[in-house]
């Protein structure tokens, strides 16, 4: 491939989370598309960054689109299930999410896959991005889309990004710093944590975790202290004995000297070499207080040493200047509501990109609390949780389409954690489901913009809605409604009616559903009841949003308590509804990890 130069519609630097997604999405439209990635594995956070327990999106109305069908593959090919960690509704051994992302990309024809090349340079004419140069190849695109872990486009395109805080003047975000400080010197973005995959060996038979360079167990000292070490460890358990180490307290979060990363090539190496010996640190003193029962795992990443991830899982990255910019006000739930406005755009880009005040310019959905990671810090921010299904989760809100257009730029797109945003409100807008989100919508926009031969700034962002929901293989949320699944027969007519009516929807996020009862009996209830048991036993109201079970039958759990959870807005609503201290009948799946039953059906006595 010496000095070739390939031609595409669509070319997606980076096989990231949204990169990954992005260049699904735009083959699976039809664009010719090329994606060039660092590493042998796709997917990002989700694997080769071994982060193989997502937070957010979790609720079954939440789970569409790409990561929706992501979730379904884990379900049919994990085995053992999904219920392992307390962490996440979804832990999966990061092999198994390699493979689906690697199958999907085989599956296109028209979607070429180049792995173990970094950018070195990227071609443009005047505000036009035309190309990017690796080592031994070019390839030149009508759309180009950076889907690096750190945004590394941005810099080598110059074009204008953001890294680190805004005060609060900037914006009028409640959380950000009135005034720089040593916190905001320090940690110019969130820490990044170098996951190191742990295994249980049964017996104290795993080879020895030598320490690495500046080992100080004081640095660790107290991790798990109030959680205990079998919490501690069932934290980030993965299927097979293994255990993902992405601990924040007193943990392996890494972030001295992290301003290296975008400095240079060789400061940005030793940041990552640094980070890799925390977390081997780490792991020796896990091995030290645990004991030789624990270490590392065996032929996980396709790497030596194979219990490392592949790089490190950066929660912050250069971040665009963009046509609008998320911010925290815009991730906060309404007043006395559950959800935040979906009037979060500056504008909505209509055609010939006139812009439009009043209209819903939405792209994609995220639900997690807003979580910022300063080793040793405690930073508070305004609170976005509310209870809901019998546990905590976070408010949902949404992401803009013009967020991943450069000011002015044309011919490229952004679809990672580098989208337009403050550094607070990326602390909820770079979980791994929302980007997967995002990468879905610019992949859909870079390849509709192919065949209108337009750019990202004149696609009517109405046509990508329309398109994001229709979409026959893995449609996507646009409007966040709790108590409406995606199998639900007026899905799209709902989300269709809100984009046309924002100022209809609700602040509790539901739409105005007649009856509990009105719920489909579909292939996917069906296939989840399957992978449930049958439990009886007596109800517990602790509180409005607070359950637990205590198990009457099988015999095998007689006496046995345990939190009940749903993650399905029917089972939600029977939970609200049912009587205290009755008997009741229930299908569900039990997570020993966090100490619950998952309710995926319930009936009475």
């Amino acid at each position: 491939m010496l000095n070739q130069t390939y031609t595409a519609d669509v070319l997606v630097v980076g096989g990231g989370t949204g990169g990954t997604a992005a260049a699904i999405q735009a083959a699976r439209r039809g664009a010719k598309t090329i994606l060039v990635s660092e590493f042998p594995w796709l997917g990002g956070m989700l694997t080769s960054a071994g982060v193989s327990a997502p937070d957010g999106n979790e609720l079954e109305a939440f789970q569409t689109g790409l990561w929706g069908a992501f979730l379904q593959e884990l379900r049919q090919r994990q085995p053992g299930g999904l219920d392992n960690s307390w962490v996440s509704f979804f832990s999966y051994d990061p092999r198994i999410g390699a493979e689906i992302f690697a199958d999907w990309v085989q599956e296109l024809p028209n979607l070429h896959w180049i792995s173990g090349q970094v950018p070195i340079e990227v071609f443009r004419q005047g505000d036009l991005i035309t190309g990017v140069r690796f080592a031994d190849f070019a390839v030149t695109a009508q759309i180009i889309l950076d889907g690096t872990e750190l945004g590394d486009l941005l810099a080598l395109a110059e074009i204008p990004y953001r890294w680190g805080w805004e005060l609060q003047s900037e914006w009028g975000e409640p959380s950000a710093p009135v005034s720089f400080n040593s916190l905001t010197q320090r940690y110019p973005v969130q820490a990044p944590t170098y996951v190191v995959i742990m295994q249980d060996f049964g017996e104290a038979v795993a080879p020895e975790i030598p320490a690495a360079p500046n080992y100080n167990p004081s640095q660790f000292t107290g991790a798990w202290d109030g959680y205990g070490a079998e919490t501690f460890l069932n934290y980030g358990r993965l299927p097979g004995g293994l255990f993902m180490m992405n601990w924040p307290i007193g943990g392996n979060d890494y972030g001295e000297g992290v301003g290296r990363l975008i400095e240079s090539d060789v400061s940005r190496g030793e940041f990552i070499q640094e980070s890799r010996w925390h977390s081997q640190n780490f792991a020796h003193f896990i091995q030290k207080q645990l004991g030789r029962r624990y270490g590392l795992a065996e032929k996980v990443f396709p790497h030596a040493p194979t219990a490392f991830a592949l790089h490190p899982y950066y929660r912050e990255s250069r971040r665009l200047v963009g046509l609008t910019t998320v911010r925290e006000q815009d991730i906060l739930p309404i007043a006395t509501g559950r959800v935040a406005s979906i009037f979060n755009d500056a504008f909505a880009l209509q055609p010939f990109g006139h812009p439009t005040a009043g209209v819903c310019g939405a792209i994609a959905v995220g639900n997690y609390a807003n979580d910022h990671h300063y080793p040793g810090v405690q930073f508070p921010l305004q609170p976005k949780s509310i209870r809901w299904g019998g546990r905590w989760t976070g408010t949902p809100f949404t992401i803009p389409y013009s967020c991943l257009i450069p000011a002015t730029t044309d011919g490229f797109l952004v679809c990672e954690k580098n989208i337009s945003v403050s550094h607070i409100a990326n602390g909820a807008t770079r979980l791994q489901p929302v980007v997967m989100g995002i990468g879905q919508a610019a992949g859909m926009a870079a390849a509709m913009c192919v065949e209108l031969n337009c750019q990202p700034r004149d696609l009517p962002v109405r046509d990508l809605q329309t398109a994001l929901l229709a979409d026959n293989r893995s449609k996507a949320l646009i409007i966040p409604l709790f108590n409406l699944p995606p199998n639900h027969s007026d899905w799209r007519h709902w989300q269709l009616y809100y984009l046309d009516n924002p100022q209809a929807y609700a602040v509790s996020g539901d739409y105005p559903c007649p009856s509990g009862n009105d719920y489909p009996n579909s292939a996917f209830d069906k296939a989840l009841i399957g992978e449930s048991n049958c439990f009886k036993g007596i109800f517990h109201r602790l509180s409005q949003q607070e359950y637990r079970f205590t198990v009457t039958a099988p015999t095998a759990y007689q006496g046995q308590n345990w939190q009940l959870v749903t993650l399905r807005s029917h089972v939600d609503e029977q939970l609200r509804l049912y009587p205290h201290e009755q008997l009741v009948t229930l299908w569900g799946r039990q997570n020993h990890s966090g100490n619950w039953l998952l309710v995926e059906h319930l009936n009475g006595g």
